[in-house]
């Protein structure tokens, strides 16, 4: 039988969708959990890891994509599909350069939510045709896209992303904070945009942050 965990804040969700898989005699639902914290607990002390993981992606204490780094590097094993409501193409792309197998909209139909589990469960990844679609347009999009920021530049972005002023960056960073602004306004020319609220919003956009 395949292995299977629930990882979504909404117990209602976590309840249908174990009340569906278990219908499956091919499913076993050995957890329902409800962010990401819970999921590494019961991970820690579980001796049989589940074999493949559904996971929300906006959830309290630790969401999805935190959860989806930290699994790729301390759980390879375990193939995780995300499942939203989400449909924007960046969370797509940003979810399988984080480690996801596949991708599924909450609006998805049973056959396909079995479909997906029986494919990655092999190894293989799961996109269906609308999902890929979007997927594809994000990343031709990415050839057009501005210069890529440096090492430095990508964490001063997120220390700005955090709220941290330009002071309380260069006391971080050891550096000064003539040197943070250069940084910022190296950025700003880079992404293509004319202050640091655009700088985040179109950073987040390009799942820079």
């Amino acid at each position: 039988m395949i292995r299977i965990a629930i990882v979504d804040d909404h117990q209602l969700f976590r309840d249908g969708m174990s009340a569906l898989l278990t219908s499956n005699e091919d499913f076993e639902v050995v957890a329902g959990l409800s962010n990401g914290v819970e999921l590494f607990e019961f991970l820690a002390n579980d001796d049989e890891e589940p074999h493949v993981l559904l996971l929300d992606l906006t959830m309290p204490e630790m969401n999805g994509f935190e959860a989806l780094k930290k699994l790729k590097k301390e759980y390879p094993k375990i193939k995780t599909i995300a499942i939203s409501m989400h449909d924007d193409g960046n969370y797509i792309v940003k979810c399988v350069r984080s480690g996801a197998y596949s991708y599924l909209l909450k609006n998805t139909d049973e056959d396909e939510l079995a479909l997906a589990i029986n494919t990655v469960y092999k190894g293989q990844k799961y996109f269906n045709h609308e999902i890929s679609e979007r997927m594809i347009n994000i990343m031709a999009m990415e050839g057009t896209q501005p210069k890529k920021l440096s090492a430095k530049e990508s964490e001063i972005l997120e220390l700005i992303s955090n709220g941290l002023t330009t002071k309380e960056i260069a006391a971080k960073l050891f550096i000064s904070t003539r040197t943070v602004e250069t940084h910022r306004v190296n950025m700003m020319k880079k992404l293509e945009v004319k202050n640091s609220a655009e700088l985040i919003k179109k950073a987040a956009k390009l799942s820079i942050i």
